[in-house]
């Protein structure tokens, strides 16, 4: 060896060392760190969440969710995905998969026994609701306990989605073939009277803990395949997307009746959001626009409703069918999933244009918002 070399070997050997130690040091998965916030986006064909740094607008990401992932939704504090696997009606899957965000990783499962074809999911109150179209059912899970203590029949085919208000007093589901949206209310049940025999002035025990809750549904029409839907930021609407109908439904949740149905340009409607401000709503479909015959300026993937007025002020063809539907806390910016062009873009809800196009895995769909709190 020459002398050039050995000193070239030397003159290097500190940073490799350096390099080493750091590696060793570091804790695992410290390279993978996801952003705060972070878009997360379901790829329902890849059984994959990607990690999107909104910054960027690139995947930084990738985790394993489960089979056939459809919906998902983030803890309070930003730390927990939990994605369901739907399966379809009828299916054998009873997990719910949960990630850790900021780690990138697939923690166990939520295992839901007897409880099948989970898809619709909301987080109120620190508990994760869910719906179990098999079981024509909805249920709750308590990540402080690690188990399910509360289900109730809802009665109805296909309930599909779930809103649950913070109180966890009220909750709204989407029966799809039952055409159907039920109001369900948590209200306190009567104290228990006296035993049979007993003189009606004995003292009667009292519950301990809690004071315990009856669950009263109101199953209200809406139209043919009901799935995707949203409460008004009042709380006094409910409007719901009727695939099969080409139509919107507004229900007043007073009186428990619909209020008004009326056309959409989207074919197969199947997710509705409300603007955080409450004056608009974006309506996606899989129908209109996956026929590569289609370039009318008519057809439409997503479209912009005014809430005062019931009329569409904006119209998207996003070049294919679409569904996950999710709009930053500001209002600013909406994200559409455009499952059958295997991509996500983002719209400026000021100026009602398509700002950016993000290339995903296959068939994206459900998308949540992540940020630490």
């Amino acid at each position: 060896m020459t002398a050039s070399k050995a000193n070239l070997i030397f003159s290097v050997w500190p940073a490799a060392l350096a390099i080493v130690f750091l590696l060793s040091v570091l804790p695992a998965g410290a390279a993978a760190q996801s952003p705060s916030p972070a878009l997360l986006v379901l790829e329902k064909s890849d059984n994959a969440v990607a990690i999107v740094d909104p910054a960027s607008f690139k995947i930084v990401g990738r985790v394993p969710a489960g089979p056939d992932p459809h919906e998902i939704v983030v803890s309070s504090n930003g730390k927990l995905a939990y994605i369901s696997n739907y399966g379809g009606l009828g299916s054998e899957f009873n997990t719910i998969s949960v990630v850790d965000i900021a780690a990138q990783k697939a923690l166990p499962p939520v295992q839901l026994g007897a409880l099948h074809s989970p898809h619709g999911l909301s987080y109120a109150g620190n508990k994760l609701y869910f719906t179990a179209e098999t079981n024509k059912a909805i249920g709750r899970y308590d990540p402080a306990t690690h188990s399910i203590d509360w289900i109730l029949g809802i009665g109805q085919d296909r309930t599909h989605m779930i809103v649950a208000d913070e109180t966890q007093d009220r909750i709204f589901t989407s029966n799809v073939n039952s055409g159907t949206i039920s109001i369900v209310e948590r209200v306190l049940a009567p104290a228990p009277g006296p035993p049979p025999g007993a003189s009606v002035a004995a003292p009667q025990p009292q519950p301990q803990g809690s004071p315990r809750k009856d669950s009263q549904i109101t199953t209200v029409p809406s139209g043919r395949g009901s799935e995707g839907f949203d409460v008004g930021i009042n709380g006094t609407e409910v409007w719901a997307a009727n695939a099969q109908d080409g139509s919107v439904t507004i229900i007043d949740v007073a009186t428990r009746k619909p209020r008004q149905t009326f056309p959409i340009s989207v074919d197969h409607a199947n997710r509705l959001k409300f603007t955080p401000d409450g004056k608009r709503v974006l309506v996606s479909g899989l129908g209109a626009g996956s026929n590569p015959e289609a370039r009318s300026a008519d057809v439409a993937n997503l479209v912009v409703i005014d809430v005062a007025t019931r009329k569409e002020i904006k119209k998207f063809n996003l070049g294919g069918g679409s569904a996950g539907i999710l709009i930053l806390p500001d209002g600013s910016r909406a994200y559409i999933a455009v499952s059958a062009k295997d991509k996500v873009v983002a719209i400026d809800l000021n100026k009602l244009e398509v700002i950016a196009e993000l290339p995903t895995g296959k068939n994206p769909d459900g998308l949540a918002w992540a940020y630490n709190r």
